[in-house]
Order: C-alpha cells, then structure tokens, then sequence
C-alpha cells in the first residue's frame, strides 16, 4: 500500500461523482496517479487514473486521457477494460477502468524465476489479448512485466493494463505521445530505438518479458549506453531455457522483425503445435535481404563505387575460332603499342596532367568539435575530390598528392562522411587504405542508424571500425536549481532525483519537494522545468498551502515531530472523517491524540485558517489551561483532546466551534507545539491575523527555542460539494 499525502488530489474517504469512494492510492506517475475507489451503487472496485492537477488545462494530454478512452473498444479478458472519462468540479480530470486485483509480473521477477509452465500460459493469454487490441490497430508499445497483472494471481487469467502510450495505427490516427521512441529499454525492441513500432514490437516485448520472468532478473543490456544500443541489435540469449518455451521466445524477439512472428496468430499457433524447425536454422536462400542491406551511402558530388575489381582480367570458357580472334589480338599489340609510344615521347601530356607528389603515408584527419565547424588537414587524390570534400568541410588545410591508395579512395572518404552531418562530434582518420571513424552522439536512434549503417565498417576500398558512441546528455543541477529558485514562494524547495554526478541523465527523474503558495506558482514551476527537462520525467511532490499559511510557515520553529495525532469527525453526525476534507455547511470537529509517552508538559493547539486568521484553540480566554497532565487528569496511554467542538455541543459547553461556509475554502492547517514551558510572553487572543501570529513567533523565537520540545501538524480541507 502507497501512504497518502496531504498534496494527493484524492484522499481516502472522498467522494467522485456521487458514487466512487476513495479507498487508497495505487502508484503515482509522471502525468497520472491511480487510485483504487468502490462503487457505492453497486459495490464493485474500480480502478481511477487521474491526470495531475497541472496538466488538466493541458490540451496534449487531454487528448492523452481522451485516446485511452477509446481503447475501451478492444473488449476481452485479456485487456483492462476502460469506461470513460470524468471531470471533477474543481477541474480534474479522471479516467474509469477496471481494477485488477492481483500481483504483476514484476512483483513475480523481484520473487525470482517463475516456471517455463506458468510463462507459456502467460504468453498464450497476453497473446489472445494483443491478437484483440492488434486487430482494431491499436499497439501497446510497453509492454514490460509491470503491465501485466495476474488476476487471483493465476497465469491462466493475465489481464494487459496501462495503454497510455499505444498508438493507433489506423490511417490519419495520431500516436498519444508522438512518433517518438516510447516504451522501456529493456523490453523495447530494437525498431523502436528509431521510432518504428508495429505489431511484431509488441511481440518482441513480450518474449523479452518471458524470458525476463523465467530467469528471475531483467535483461542485461550492457555497461554503458553504446553496449546498450549494440545489445539491441543481438539475439536474445536464450542458453538454459527448456523447449518449446525457448523456441518460441527466439522466434518472437529476432532482432529483424522481418525473422519475427510476424502477428500474434502465428505466436498462438505455435503455442498450439511449436514447429520442430530449431531456432537457428538460416533462412531460406530465396528470402529477401533486410531493407538495411540494400542501402547504398553515397555523397552528392561522387559517383557510388566499388571495392577495387580483381586485376586479372576473365578468361574465356570457348576458344576464339577463325582469324578474327588472331587480327584482334593484332590490333590490341598495335594499339598499345602507340599508346606506350605516344607516352614516351610526350604526346598525351596535355591530357595525363601533372604529376603528383607522393605522399608516404597517404593521410587525412576530419573531425569535428562540439560546437566548432568541421576541419580537415592531410591529403586528396585529386581536385574534384577536393573541392567535393570542401564543399562539405568548413576548414580544409590538405593537399593534393599521390600514393598507396585504392582508385576509389577519394569517393569513399566522401561516401564515409557524407551521412554524419547530425552528429555534434566525430574524427575520421584514415591513412592509406586503413581509417577509423568515431563519433559521440545524444541521440540514441541517430547513433543506432548510424551503427547499422556502418555495420560492415568502413565503406569501398577502406578498410577499417565504425565506432559511433551514444552518449547521454546531462542536464545540470545548477539549471534545475535556478529555476526552483525563481518560483519559491513558500519557503525553500527541495530537489533530488539526480545521477549523482551534478546533472540528470535522460533516465532520471526530477523530483522536487516542498510548500507552495498559490496553485499558479505550481503550474509555471512545472513549465518552467519541463521546458528545460527534455524527455526526463518531471515530478512536482509540492504541496500547495496558501500566501497567508506560508507566512506563518517560514516562522515556525524548527522542532521534531513528536507523535501527536490530529483526527477529524463529521460535527451532527460523528461519522470519522479521514480524508479532513469538508463541504460547505459541514462543522468539522478536530481531536489532538497524545502519544502515551506525552505526559508532561504544555499542548498549544492553533489553526491557521485559509483566509489569513489564526485561532488559537488552545490555550484561549475560554480555555487557559493547557498543562498536559491537567488536560489527562490521571489517564495513561493514548489520550485525546477535543479542541474543536461540534456546534449543539459548543452551544452548551462554550467550546470553540467552527461551521464551512463560502469563505473559507481551500488548505488551513492546525498546528500542534509541545513545550516544557508556557509559550509566548502571555496568552494569545483567540484570533490574529497570520502576519501578527508570525511577528510573534519571531519575536519570542529565542526564548521559547529551548523550550519547544516538538511540533506536528495536519492539513484540513475545505470546499463546495
């Protein structure tokens, strides 16, 4: 169970609709959280997904609520069902779905490996579900074990959840989040590094999954980030997995999709009857390359060439009959002949040009700094490969030469950088017909591209490694720390979520914590950070308070909690209220509860009213004693003490009372101080403003610093029906 906070937008015990009951919090998300509520009509659970409060004037992900309404079309066991969309009066939005009670596959990987059995039903039954959504063009996109929910926790009853990110592949559908990669490394698979995504992705997730569970751990896909993208383009291994469960996650998580299963069918076929044809055995020698293969790299100024032919010329399988072949060989001696004549005495240098300076090694080095334009230094073989490479290069400081290099050379370095014009660092060098070309990247699609293009190293004549590195970007903590900055208004915010390193890798998230002000500053600090967070996901814990509450708040004394209890009941009723939030016309009664280990001392109990007023509840004119072994009289243990009353109750006793009406709605809080001395120079008035409560408070901060023994508080809520 996930514990509430005072800053969910739901709260255990609250009311939607007139007829789903608030019973407790499931998960919170980047853009959502998910409750667990009961019909009060008919009883049965529901599950709530609910978008956060900053978002729900956000048309993109009102469209993001709205499209996973509509997966409500896809109708079978193995797929959460979706009811509708809803809007709350104070402008929340939320979603109705069906609650699945049960463990997830991921609460099974953290328990250890699960049976090949268990996961060959899992599979069948996803695959059922997927062959469902497949079929009226919907793909999931992330499917990972946290997913996938084993209802009663019974393979045979796997239910797939969350179609926040699927997308629609019907003609003019748009995608819910973009075209953009979507999904989890670890289960994505390799297509989807670049944004291509169809059915055979969601199958490809799903054997990753399996194999996943039945190891008991989740894939391992490197040390770093490059060993991340070249692990993608891999088979899974499967070593130790029995059959037919290993055959049939080979055949579903082939790198190519192409050697994949190609639906969700053709998976539950083989389920049904697996195909003796083992794994491994190479495809048929009819089958079409992979379109990768059939990509040529060329430059816009060359022409695509070759690796150098073979010197030998052919020879003829039929001998040449009659004296026409004895007068060609004539003819070609004579030709040469003039040829090597002409040569010798000069006749063709107008056309051979001069000749070049040998250059030993024959050498050239391109590279290109972040952020500096590309510059080349070293050797061309001729002037149209120089003014080829010139046009492409911003700095050239080479030379024409001759040397040991293949014909095609100058075409091939072209070809070589032709493509990297998106990368924002690279160095090729190349010496003779051996070069080695490197590059660092932050986009993870671009480096893969980039990898497959090169797959076969370097291209024509060279010979030599492509090395292309995706690197993640880093955001700097100071950046994040300067926006916070800019948008506190209720005391100093929190940060967390780093690396560790002093920035955020694209992984991490943001979370930030702290008070608030006004809901206004809550939604420009959101922005503001999701303007300079990338695809990070933003996480803003901060509870929302009001100008008059943090006034107070950045005066109180800092003291440690000290276990005490503020417990609210419905006045007219006394029916418990444990959300603390009450409707206009309701009389909230407020209780202190003592820790059994609180015996001595002085109890001031106050509440800081969101229309900028204090009341004192206790001490007060009414009630000036406040010594906490008077207020026990004798009792051990847990002890409460009532210091708002219920309205017919105050009437007769004299009892502070309070009654919601149309101005006081929002957050107050009651605050709860244990001292070992009276505070303040003397008794407060029953009600002061929350700049003169909080001049007080710094007034006699140094007295009663020592005497302040803890503090502890609670939010109540106030609001229209």
């Amino acid at each position: 169970m996930i514990e509430s906070r005072p800053g969910d937008i739901f709260q255990p015990g609250d009311l939607l609709n007139n007829t789903y009951r608030i019973e407790m919090l499931l998960g919170r998300g980047g853009t959502s959280d998910v409750y667990k509520a009961r019909s009060e009509i008919s009883g049965n659970l529901v599950a709530i997904k609910v978008l956060k409060q900053e978002l729900s004037a956000n048309e993109d992900f009102q469209v993001l609520m709205a499209r996973e309404e509509n997966i409500r079309e896809i109708r079978h066991d193995a797929v959460v069902r979706y009811s509708e969309n809803h809007r709350t009066p104070d402008g929340h939005i939320y979603l109705l779905m069906d609650y699945v009670d049960g463990p997830g596959l991921d609460r099974k990987l953290k328990q250890g490996p699960m049976s090949a059995d268990d996961l060959m039903i899992i599979c069948k039954r996803v695959a059922q579900g997927l062959q469902a959504a497949h079929a009226r063009k919907i793909v999931h996109r992330d499917l990972s074990p946290d997913n996938i929910i084993l209802r009663g926790g019974d393979p045979a009853e796997a239910v797939i959840i969350d179609f926040g990110i699927a997308k629609d592949t019907n003609p003019g559908a748009q995608t819910i989040v973009g075209n953009e990669f979507a999904g989890k490394y670890s289960y994505a698979a390799p297509e989807q590094m670049s944004g291509q995504t169809d059915a055979r992705s969601d199958i490809y997730s799903l054997g990753a999954l399996l194999l996943a569970n039945f190891r008991g751990a989740p894939p391992s896909l490197g040390a770093n980030p490059m060993e991340v993208v070249e692990n993608k383009q891999k088979p899974l291994d499967t070593s130790g997995v029995p059959e037919p469960l290993k055959g049939l996650i080979d055949r579903m998580c082939a790198p190519d999709p192409a050697d994949r299963f190609q639906n969700a069918a053709e998976v539950l076929a083989y389920i049904d009857d697996p195909d003796p044809r083992p794994a491994d055995t190479p495809p048929k020698a009819d089958a079409p390359p992979p379109a990768e293969e059939a990509t040529i790299i060329v430059p816009k100024t060359a022409a695509p060439t070759a690796k150098p032919a073979p010197s030998t010329p052919p020879v003829d399988e039929k001998p040449a009959k009659g004296r026409g072949g004895l007068v060609a060989v004539i003819l070609l001696i004579s030709v040469l002949g003039l040829g090597v004549g002409g040569y010798f005495a000069g006749l063709f240098g107008n056309l051979t040009g001069p000749s070049l300076p040998v250059a030993e090694p024959f050498t050239l080095i391109i590279e290109k700094s972040a952020g500096a334009p590309a510059r080349a230094t070293g050797n061309m073989p001729s002037e149209a490969s120089l003014t080829a490479l010139q046009d492409m290069v911003e700095t050239t400081d080479v030379t024409l030469a001759s040397g040991a290099i293949a014909d095609s050379w100058g075409d091939d370095v072209l070809a070589t950088i032709a493509p990297l014009d998106q990368l924002g660092e690279w160095r090729l060098a190349v010496s003779n017909n051996q070069g080695r070309l490197s590059g660092v990247t932050q986009d993870a699609e671009l480096a893969a591209s980039l990898n497959a293009r090169f797959a076969d190293g370097l291209p024509g004549a060279l010979d030599g490694a492509v090395d292309i590195v995706f690197k993640l970007p880093v955001l700097a903590r100071e950046e994040v720390l300067s926006v916070i900055a800019d948008h506190q208004d209720c005391g100093p915010l929190q940060l967390s979520g780093t690396d560790g390193t002093g920035g955020f890798a694209p992984e991490d998230s943001i979370v930030i914590t702290g008070r608030l002000a006004e809901t206004s500053t809550r939604v420009a600090l959101f922005d503001a950070l999701r303007a300079i967070a990338g695809d990070r996901k933003v996480v803003l814990d901060a509870e929302v308070l009001n100008p008059a509450l943090c006034v107070v708040e950045q005066r109180l004394p800092k003291a440690p909690a000290g276990g005490a209890k503020v417990s609210y009941t419905l006045g007219g009723e006394g029916t418990p209220n444990p959300s603390g939030r009450f409707f206009v016309g309701e009389n909230p009664v407020i209780d202190v509860i003592l820790p059994e280990d609180m015996t001595d001392g002085f109890l001031t109990v106050s509440i800081l009213d969101v229309s900028g007023n204090v009341f004192h509840l206790l001490p007060n004119i009414g009630r000036p004693e406040n010594a906490i072994a008077d207020l026990r009289d004798g009792e051990i243990g847990p002890f409460s003490v009532r210091v708002a009353f219920d309205l017919q109750n105050a009437a007769e006793t004299g009892g502070l009372a309070f009654k919601v009406d149309d101005s006081t709605l929002g957050k107050s809080r009651i605050l709860v101080l244990h001292s070992s001395e009276p505070l303040f120079a003397g008794m407060r008035p029953t009600s002061e403003s929350a700049v003169g409560f909080a001049e007080a408070l710094q007034q006699s901060a140094a007295e009663d610093a020592s005497r302040i023994l803890s503090l502890d508080s609670r939010i109540l809520v106030t609001a229209r029906p």
